[in-house]
């Protein structure tokens, strides 16, 4: 009886919201473990650093969708992933992917994996006390945010998935052009 009524109140749920049930019938193999918000979320303020030690937000990215990457050089299912984040980069020039090292990472060591993962189009940006992570809930990595323009939080994957992918691509795509 319980698992009814929870596949009811979401059938509600995403019919209550036609742009959320259009983009969560686009969902398809990793994209199956994005969770979709039915209320956006506002996400605090916290100074983030770059490889040179300038002091970037996330409201730098206000107007654009953003791709928001937890991750942590020492993470193995982080470092399978990157990559395909890079390429979405490419393939989505008018998102912008910011992924953010989370915790204790060095910056020679951020140097390093970016360049043995071979990512070129992504910028380095650190949470070294993990600030912004403990203030959205990051409990493990990767995780991966989908901000709107507005800079709160929309969507939600844990783990790691292929961001390059038609699936990633067309969710990612439908949730840019809006209801």
């Amino acid at each position: 009886m319980r698992k009814l009524l929870v596949v009811l109140y979401t059938a509600l749920m995403l019919g209550a919201n036609p742009a959320a049930a259009d983009v969560a019938a686009l969902r398809d193999g990793d994209m199956k473990k994005l969770a979709l918000h039915e209320v956006p979320v506002a996400l605090p303020e916290v100074v983030l650093l770059d490889a040179e030690d300038g002091e970037h937000t996330l409201a730098e990215y206000t107007g654009k969708w953003v791709v928001l990457n937890f991750y942590a050089t020492w993470c193995a299912p982080c470092r399978r992933e990157m990559p395909s984040l890079d390429r979405l980069q490419t393939a989505l020039p008018e998102i912008a992917v910011v992924p953010v090292a989370t915790g204790r990472n060095a910056i020679e060591g951020l140097k390093r994996f970016f360049e043995e993962t071979e990512v070129v189009n992504l910028p380095i940006l650190r949470d070294p006390t993990s600030e912004l992570a403990h203030g959205m809930a990051i409990l493990g990595l990767p995780v991966t945010v989908i901000l709107n323009p507005k800079g709160q939080e929309v969507a939600r994957l844990i783990g790691d998935a292929e961001w390059d992918s038609p699936s990633a691509i067309a969710v990612l795509k439908a949730l840019v052009a809006g209801p």
